[in-house]
Formats: structure tokens, C-alpha cells, sequence
């Protein structure tokens, strides 16, 4: 007798993506979207079609990560709806985002790691095995989404900077500059921001191996409004943990205060697990708006992927309590 396991990450039939659309290439770009956007002539909004990295994506599918259980987000959608606050508070700042420079782009490594370093961005790419993953993506404003990545594991990030046994934290910083960015020049009321964005997470949680730095998506490198040229993406976290336009990682001893943390610690803390039993102050998070559809749908613990990372928070709930997934 067959008896089939059923994972928590998964989700029913009727909402999954057809297999045949993973296992064929040309179908697979055309269900994330690519159809009609660009594809004649090889451009798209954001997206250099000089690129030095073009010719690495699509990169091979992972095939434990080759489908989220949700139909994929089309592309137009992706790229014209997200925060990136360095371009304004509006979601709509795709246009505004094409004022991003993203060569030369060069990453600072920094902190309690052997020594020092800095290195290009088309230099780290070589360093690293890209692949394609499929994940999704659940904002603590209650909307989400599903995104096929291209990128690598943080692990492998971690392991190129070679941290010593001080290292217990991994800060990701983005670029400042007003000038370039709008969102980044004082408030004419004389507040501002605490720029540059930046996020932290645990060693134990950048060496899971869900924790992803994207370099690509759509089987093409990142667009400016996602982010270009790389960022981070944890699939079980709100979203507000994915820095974007990353050029600074600092492993530090003692946990960093991050950018919405300093902003609302109330609302917006470390650790910011997905769990829809803890409603942000202002709305719950129990259910979720699927962007295409407009559907709400229930929200799981962990986005789904506890499986993977509960293990991560073992006896921190009860010390932590509620804080654990702000």
C-alpha cells in the first residue's frame, strides 16, 4: 500500500504549476511572464541587454526548489510592484529605478572574517554555482507573490568571506547615494530615513540552505526594481528582510539593528518569521492578496517552509515570545 507523505510547504494541485511548464524551457519562461514582454527584442525594462552576466541566465533548475506550489507571478507584475524606498514610498517606482548604476558594483566584505576584501560583482558571480529557484514571497503588508530566481545559497557567500568564530551575525547593507536615488535625500521637514537600508540575520539562518542571494530572475539577470545587481531573498521571512542593491557585508559578534527595526521596533523586529497567528499592530497576517488574482489566501507558518527552518528558532519561542515573529 502506497501512503504518500504531504510536506507543509505544499499546497493543493489546483493551485500549483503545471509539471510539463517546469520541464520545458521556452514554457517555463512564457508561465513566468516573459511572453510579449521584450522577448523580440531581448529587452525588457530595467534590464541591460548588455549585461556581462546575460549569457549565465537561465541558470540549471534546482530541482528541489523547481516549483512553490503557486502558479509563478507574471514578470510585468514583479517589476513594477515593490518597495524599494530608496526610489520613493510608492510601489510604482520602476521609472524612478532606472536611475540605478549597477556597473562598476562593488561589494565590501568586512567585520570578523579572515581579512578584509572587496570584489566586483562580475567577479563574485564567477566564484559561486548559480541556479534557478522557485520561491515565494509573502510581504508583511499581506500580499505576495511567486518568483523564479536565479541566484546562490548565502552559505556560499559565507564560506567565500571566511568568517573567524567571533562571527555570530551577517549584516547586508545597500548603496547611499542621494544623488543617484531620491529617496535617499532629507525630507524637507528635516527627517530622513536611516540610510543606508540594511538587514541582519542570524549565521545559523544565512547558512540554511533556503537563504538565497538573487542575482536574476525570470531567467535574466535582476531588473533595477528588484533589485539589481544582487539581493537577498528568505523565503520563510517577511519581506522586508531582502535587501536590495547589496555593496556592503559586515559579520559582526553582537546583532545589528536594522533599518525598519530602528524605524518601528514595535512593528518591524529581527526576526520577522512569517507567522499568521501574530498580526502586525495595524492589520493581521493571517491570510495573504495573491498580486495577480487579487485572491486572499490563508497564510502559513513560516511561508510554508518550516520544515526547513523551524529548527532554526528551537528555544527561542519561549524566551522570545510574540517578538520572535515581528
Amino acid at each position: 500500500m502506497l501512503i504518500k507523505t504531504i510536506h507543509s510547504w505544499e499546497i493543493p494541485e489546483s493551485r500549483a504549476t503545471c509539471e510539463q511548464v517546469f520541464l520545458n524551457r521556452r514554457r517555463f519562461l512564457a508561465a513566468a511572464g516573459f511572453a510579449g514582454i521584450g522577448i523580440a527584442s531581448g529587452v525588457r525594462p530595467g534590464f541591460a541587454s548588455d549585461d556581462p552576466t546575460a549569457a549565465l541566465y537561465p541558470a540549471k533548475v534546482n530541482p528541489a526548489y523547481a516549483d512553490a506550489g503557486r502558479k509563478i507571478t507574471p514578470e510585468a507584475i514583479n517589476t513594477t510592484y515593490n518597495n524599494f524606498y530608496e526610489f520613493g514610498t510608492s510601489k510604482r517606482i520602476s521609472k524612478a529605478a532606472e536611475a540605478l548604476v549597477i556597473r562598476p558594483w562593488e561589494i565590501a566584505f568586512e567585520g570578523e572574517i579572515e581579512t578584509p576584501f572587496k570584489l566586483q560583482f562580475d567577479d563574485l558571480i564567477k566564484k559561486v554555482q548559480l541556479e534557478d529557484r522557485v520561491y515565494r514571497h509573502r510581504c508583511v503588508e499581506a500580499w505576495s507573490m511567486t518568483v523564479p530566481w536565479s541566484g546562490f545559497t548565502v552559505k556560499q557567500l559565507v564560506q567565500l568571506a571566511k568568517p573567524n568564530s567571533n562571527a555570530k551575525f551577517v549584516k547586508f547593507e545597500t548603496f547611499n547615494n542621494p544623488e543617484m536615488a531620491p529617496g535617499q535625500k532629507p525630507s524637507l521637514f528635516g527627517s530622513s530615513y536611516p540610510w543606508p537600508y540594511s538587514e541582519s540575520v542570524t549565521m545559523a539562518e544565512a547558512n540554511n540552505d533556503l537563504a538565497f542571494m538573487a542575482t536574476g530572475a525570470y531567467g535574466k539577470p535582476l531588473a533595477k526594481s528588484m533589485g539589481a545587481p544582487i539581493r537577498l531573498h528568505l523565503p520563510w521571512k517577511y519581506g522586508f528582510k531582502s535587501a536590495k542593491s547589496i555593496n556592503r557585508i559586515t559579520f559582526t559578534s553582537e546583532r545589528p539593528k536594522s533599518f525598519w527595526e530602528v524605524l518601528g521596533p514595535n512593528e518591524y523586529g529581527f526576526w520577522a518569521n512569517v507567522n499568521p497567528e501574530i498580526s502586525h499592530p495595524r492589520w493581521s497576517q493571517a491570510t495573504e492578496r495573491d498580486l495577480e488574482t487579487g485572491k486572499k489566501i490563508p497564510t502559513v507558518i513560516y511561508n510554508g517552509y518550516g520544515e526547513q527552518v523551524a529548527s532554526l528558532y528551537d528555544g527561542l519561542k519561549d524566551e522570545l515570545g510574540a517578538a520572535l515573529f515581528k
